[in-house]
């Protein structure tokens, strides 16, 4: 299974680049392809992998902000999703179904990075501050691929997890209100809500930050 999924990383990644991953497996294959992976068989996963392994990869690249976590996360949620698949029903879609797993994975290491940082700063207290969330969200990581202002990323990264997740799947990976309630398991309107404060709450901090461009928000 790690090799199956290794290999579909390496192929992925020789085609990351901006906006959403390319489908390549139809929808009827896609279903049929999930039910030999019911079955038990192995091979069958490995395009769907392969059809979701950049999106995987650049939303949790969002969350978390750092490449090798990223990467690290996304091949860890396909291994859970392989271990599990028998719990998708027949009738859903895959990708939805998966971005459940892709998130937890990364809010869980989201919540496991601030307890190392909190506990650092209590065995450590003569030193050297340990930077904030936001300046270890590393902008660099993604601007290349995003040209998105690095002034942008850093103010994303002082976002909250709700707000944060909805401004990378709508603004980053291009996803539709409709995809984003799909895979949040939430209305539209919700997903409007959400983004619309998402959006306010970002510009106020990038208006308090250096220099208060807003870059078109």
């Amino acid at each position: 299974m790690g090799e199956i999924l290794t290999n579909a990383a390496l192929a992925s990644q020789h085609q990351m680049g901006p906006g959403v991953a390319k489908v390549t497996t139809g929808l009827q294959d896609e279903h049929v392809l999930v039910q030999q992976c019911r079955s038990g068989s192995r091979d069958a996963f490995e395009p769907i992998v392969k059809r979701y392994m950049k999106d995987s990869y650049y939303i949790a690249l969002g969350l978390v902000g750092s490449h090798d976590d990223a990467l690290e996360i996304s091949q860890e949620a396909f291994y859970h999703a392989y271990r599990n698949i028998k719990q998708l029903e027949s009738n859903r879609k895959f990708f939805p179904w998966f971005y459940q797993i892709l998130r937890n994975q990364c809010f869980t290491h989201l919540r496991k990075r601030k307890r190392r940082r909190e506990q650092s700063l209590e065995d450590i207290q003569d030193a050297a501050p340990m930077p904030a969330p936001e300046e270890s969200f590393s902008p660099e990581a993604i601007a290349e691929s995003t040209e998105a202002k690095q002034g942008v990323w850093k103010a994303i990264g002082r976002l909250s997890d709700k707000h944060r997740e909805v401004i990378v799947l709508r603004h980053f990976r291009d996803m539709s209100y409709d995809e984003i309630a799909k895979n949040l398991y939430c209305s539209k309107g919700t997903v409007m809500s959400i983004l619309y404060n998402a959006r306010k709450k970002l510009k106020d901090i990038i208006a308090n930050q250096e220099g208060g461009q807003t870059y078109g928000l």
